[in-house]
């Protein structure tokens, strides 16, 4: 076998356009907030909107703004009718975000059964103080496409230390609702991704399976780490499943030993429908987390922020359903640092790719290690 190198490749048709920007406000992370494909045309976007001062640097780090998601926060809601080209004006705080020691349902029998096969069912699934020990999760439905949702119910722990979560469901043909989740150590510095199963009727999820060994074999990112959690080495964490149409279910994790640019995705396989999982390939040098499509044609394609200079958003194409990867494509490198990407990832019409995610501008008037954190769209093809 010969392997082939190629250089990344600038996208010739990428098309750009602002989602949404308020110079006083941090906007970002819609990979975690809650994406949705209502049906044929529409797509149901979330994201966070922080109070923001750009004056200073220190005013827009991760750790102070991460501390605070309960002031001075808000959640954003767009929606688009035409497959990402456009995006409707802002709905803010469609459902109120748990909080810690927050009054919440057993489970949802109260509102239940859901049939989470209709397009218009959909499922949010968040968790207070993610990435850490004490993490709880929790689960909510919609029955009438994201416009209104039952209260959120917390997550048995089944045995477990704590629950993480990201948004990140999928429904198996059979009717059952998967959740992609992730165990922290009770030190905190071991993350192991998971998958809980939502009962016949829709309203209780327990544990199904666990997709990595736990631990890391190679110890990738271990470290003498005196950071944050979130800026320290974590592998295998950020799960989130797509099926494909031979009904293999793929599963994308992110990995770091550093947030702001050493990161990667990697790819795990289950060929029973999430009960056993099985790693199958790194998907790029650096980028992370990487949201899949599965394109009408068949390819793979896995879009993700760039953190190394020239930052931006890339995107790699698999023609044999995951197992190796082509030569990146870089659907634009004019950020101006490190803290933009989280995207989402849909197929515009056949053969185009749209993305949704945070971005920061070298060229931005307004600086502060980078340009305003906003939330914009690329189409493009792979």
């Amino acid at each position: 076998m010969v392997i082939e190198y190629a250089r990344p490749r600038q996208a010739t048709d990428a098309e750009h356009a602002v989602v949404y920007r308020d110079e006083a406000q941090f906007c970002a992370w819609p990979y975690t907030m809650g994406f949705w494909e209502v049906g044929e045309t529409e797509l149901v976007q979330n994201f966070m909107a922080l109070d923001a001062d750009y004056s200073d640097p220190a005013h827009i780090s991760h750790d102070q703004l991460g501390e605070r998601f309960g002031r001075g926060s808000r959640m954003v809601t767009v929606r688009s009718s035409d497959r990402g080209r456009t995006w409707s004006e802002p709905e803010f705080d469609v459902y109120p975000r748990v909080g810690v020691n927050a009054d919440t349902a057993a489970d949802l029998s109260a509102w239940g059964p859901f049939d989470f096969t209709r397009p218009e069912v959909l499922v949010g699934n968040v968790s207070t103080q993610f990435g850490k020990p004490e993490s709880r999760s929790y689960v909510r439905v919609s029955t009438d496409a994201g416009r209104s949702w039952t209260p959120s119910a917390e997550l048995p722990l089944d045995g477990l230390h704590s629950l993480s979560a990201i948004n990140s469901a999928l429904v198996r043909p059979d009717g059952r609702c998967l959740l992609f989740l992730t165990l922290v150590s009770p030190d905190g510095w071991n993350r192991r991704p998971l998958v809980y199963a939502s009962t016949d009727d829709g309203t209780g999820f327990h544990f199904l399976s666990f997709i990595t060994p736990e631990r890391d074999p190679y110890a990738a990112a271990d470290g003498d780490w005196k950071s944050t959690y979130r800026f320290g080495g974590h592998r295998w964490f950020y799960p989130r499943g797509v099926m494909l149409p031979s009904g293999r279910i793929l599963c994308t994790l992110r990995s770091q030993r550093d947030p702001t640019g050493v990161m990667w995705t990697e790819l795990y396989a289950s060929d029973d429908g999430g009960r056993t999982w099985s790693f199958l390939s790194r998907v790029n040098d650096f980028g992370a987390p990487g949201s899949l499509v599965v394109l009408s044609d068949g390819r793979l394609v896995v879009v993700y922020g760039y953190r190394l200079p020239p930052y931006g958003i890339r995107a790699v194409v698999s023609e044999d359903e995951g197992r190796t990867w082509g030569p990146e494509t870089i659907v634009r490198d004019d950020g101006g640092s490190w803290d933009l990407g989280y995207p989402t990832a849909f197929e515009v019409e056949p053969g185009r790719v749209g993305t949704v995610y945070y971005f920061n501008s070298r060229d931005d008037r307004v600086q502060a290690n980078g340009g305003v954190r906003h939330i914009a769209r690329s189409i493009f093809t792979p």
